[in-house]
């Protein structure tokens, strides 16, 4: 180890300011707070999103519409991708983790049917398109829902 690679053992430094220890810490006396008003007292300060009274932003928009909050998200794959795998391989969600071609499985996977698919592969999906189905069969294959 020379000089200039030397290091600060992790947590043996904290930056976190002591306001409040005296004026020649440059936070005494107010402690950063100034005089006074609501931001000054303690457990002081406005909510978040309070505009001093006025009508808040969220409730000036117009609202439409609504989320469902029992949407299930599909990480989509096409057929035309699954061609890097060898023939005869049993295409599961894992091996697509695993392989690159999904990120996140997310709520399942679902198969596609975009583009020509070369080799006779299993596909292990939990939703198919019906066009996805009929190019994994055309080529030989097997589409199982999970």
């Amino acid at each position: 180890m020379k000089l200039h690679e030397m290091q600060y053992t992790e947590g043996a430094r904290s930056n976190a300011k002591r306001v409040g220890r005296g004026h020649g810490s440059g936070n005494g006396k107010t402690a950063g707070k100034g005089h006074k008003g609501q931001k000054a007292r303690s457990g002081g300060g406005v909510r978040l999103g309070f505009e001093g009274g006025q009508t808040p932003l969220a409730r000036r928009l117009p609202k439409r519409g609504f989320t469902n909050f029992n949407r299930k998200e599909y990480a989509i794959v096409n057929v035309e991708s699954l061609n890097r795998f060898d023939a005869g391989t049993e295409v599961t969600p894992e091996l697509l983790v695993e392989s690159g071609l999904v990120r996140k499985e997310l709520d399942g996977i679902k198969i596609l049917g975009q583009g020509e698919l070369e080799k006779s592969l299993t596909v292990k999906a939990n939703k198919f398109s019906k066009s996805a189905v009929t190019v994994i069969e055309q080529a030989g294959g097997k589409a199982e829902v999970i």
